[in-house]
């Protein structure tokens, strides 16, 4: 009987609805739309050149060496692809009736599959553009804000990496100052942990800015 329970119970896991949606947008994040893009306009493995992220900033430096007509295009065609993997989820996941808990966890498991990728070997891009995608969703008027912000602070400084981490501190102060906290759940939690992971992947970027070694995108 405890085998049968044991069984049951995995079969229940598999078959909650908000697993499977979590499931879903980890893998749905996964997707290396960067990579696949540079691979079949341009012929480049940005896996191997430039940053190896799969992200919209290296797209443009790898591509702009091969194919420069093909870089802005190819680059911003990854960034709404990318934002696109946690909104798509999250807009079926609003739609079936999922509570604002479940959103944000579905936006957290986007992130997550961007960054550690499972068709990657579990690496990925920095999870910038996945993560707008998703507070953009669900915190559309601080998002804009933050979004503003990094494009004057990218024309300013030209800091790919400087200009995301400046945005993420202006999307706390954004809804602190609109809200205190994330409304609805009350806490600034699950976007703790977006940044968290944000922080984490661009640490190697916060290393080169200490060093004055950062690339700036021209």
């Amino acid at each position: 009987m405890a085998i049968i329970d044991f069984f049951a119970n995995i079969g229940g896991f598999f078959t909650n609805i908000h697993i499977l949606f979590y499931i879903a947008a980890y893998l749905i994040g996964g997707i290396p739309f960067g990579l696949l893009l540079a691979k079949r306009f341009a012929g480049v493995n940005i896996k191997d050149e430039g940053s190896k992220s799969i992200g919209a900033t290296n797209v443009l430096r790898v591509v702009k060496e091969k194919k420069p007509e093909l870089a802005k295009k190819l680059a911003v065609a990854t960034l709404v692809l990318d934002a696109l993997k946690s909104i798509l989820p999250l807009s079926v996941g609003a739609l079936i009736g999922f509570d604002t808990s479940a959103l944000w966890m579905i936006a957290i498991m986007a992130v997550i599959g961007h960054c550690f990728s499972p068709y990657l070997g579990f690496n990925g891009g920095k999870g910038v553009a996945t993560g707008a995608g998703g507070t953009l969703f669900l915190l559309p008027i601080e998002t804009l804000i933050a979004l503003v912000v990094w494009f004057i602070a990218g024309r300013v400084l030209k800091i790919s990496s400087l200009s995301s981490l400046i945005a993420l501190i202006a999307l706390f102060l954004a809804i602190f100052f609109r809200y205190g906290t994330i409304p609805q759940i009350n806490s600034f939690t699950p976007l703790v942990i977006i940044a968290f992971i944000i922080i984490y992947k661009h640490i190697p970027n916060i290393i080169r800015l200490l060093k004055k070694e950062e690339r700036e995108v021209v």
